[in-house]
């Protein structure tokens, strides 16, 4: 053999172990980039509310929820707690100390049974390791704003320095009352805000519900910017319909979420669609992917 023939025979093989060489690492970079798509970025903590996945056991969305990478179930009572616990996740939104939706803190009538449940739940809720605690205005049932205004502030004034004391925020939902809560009071962010300012706490806040407001209220983005001091907590849902938060419906999801995190917002945003998939918990995990900005 040639000289020359050596020489492109050395050539070809380094070209050839280049190119092996430089593939393994395309490869495997390839590989990362696609386990990497499915992890989450870390800006917000996802959670789940519990009740649009009820036909689901609790040990599976649990176990889910550690897949897709939430770090809490919403609307989670004590009798579940342990259950959380054991997958190593939250009840990012406390309740079972309501009444109701309808009966709530605007009507004194029922300031004595709330007073009881709330003060008996904030402790259950701080001694569990647990901070969010959910709260509800009621219906009107003819009474005006101010009244039930001034009314939720007498009754909730007597809880909220045990809330304070134990490290538990009490946070009222914000809810429509065009289409699924005809009626409830604490229906328009101001009217929470103005709220908030007389109760005078940081351990009582708002839980903006995205799909409800963008009923009552639309403006969604500035509504938060605007009032972010003031809210504590987050639920999303398709409009219209209540259903999966992809193309099919109005809002803008990424959008909303980063201006969210402009805020400075550090809390839960909890997907609360009602799935029309037959994946119920690929319809999950794609809305999570969608809010992961």
């Amino acid at each position: 053999m040639t000289n020359s023939s050596n020489r492109r025979l050395a050539i070809k093989n380094i070209i050839a172990a280049l190119a092996v060489g430089t593939a393994l690492p395309s490869f495997a970079a390839a590989a990362t980039a696609e386990k990497k798509k499915f992890m989450l970025k870390g800006n917000i903590n996802h959670s789940v509310c519990r009740w649009c996945f009820n036909d689901i056991p609790l040990d599976q969305l649990c176990v889910a929820a550690n897949e897709i990478g939430l770090r809490g179930i919403d609307l989670v009572g004590p009798k579940d707690w342990d259950t959380l616990k054991k997958y190593n996740l939250v009840s990012s939104m406390c309740n079972g100390a309501e009444i109701g939706l309808t009966k709530g803190w605007n009507d004194k009538q029922y300031h004595a049974t709330l007073i009881k449940n709330y003060t008996e739940h904030i402790d259950l809720v701080a001694n569990a390791g647990f901070k969010n605690l959910f709260c509800a205005s009621g219906n009107r049932n003819g009474m005006d704003d101010e009244t039930g205004l001034r009314n939720c502030v007498d009754g909730l004034k007597q809880v909220i320095g045990l809330a304070e004391k134990k490290g538990v925020i009490l946070t009222m939902e914000l809810l429509n009352s065009k289409i699924d809560h005809k009626d409830y009071m604490c229906d328009r962010t101001q009217w929470g805000v103005e709220l908030c300012k007389r109760i005078g706490s940081p351990n009582f806040k708002l839980l903006y519900d995205i799909y409800h407001m963008q009923i009552d209220e639309g403006d969604v983005i500035r509504t938060i910017k605007d009032n972010n001091t003031y809210i504590g907590h987050y639920h999303t849902a398709g409009v219209p319909g209540r259903h999966e938060i992809d193309e099919t419906q109005e809002l803008y999801y990424p959008a909303i979420m980063k201006a969210i995190l402009e805020t400075g917002f550090t809390d839960y945003v909890a997907q609360e669609f009602i799935p029309l998939a037959t994946d119920k918990l690929g319809s999950l995990k794609k809305a999570v992917m969608i809010c992961d900005v």
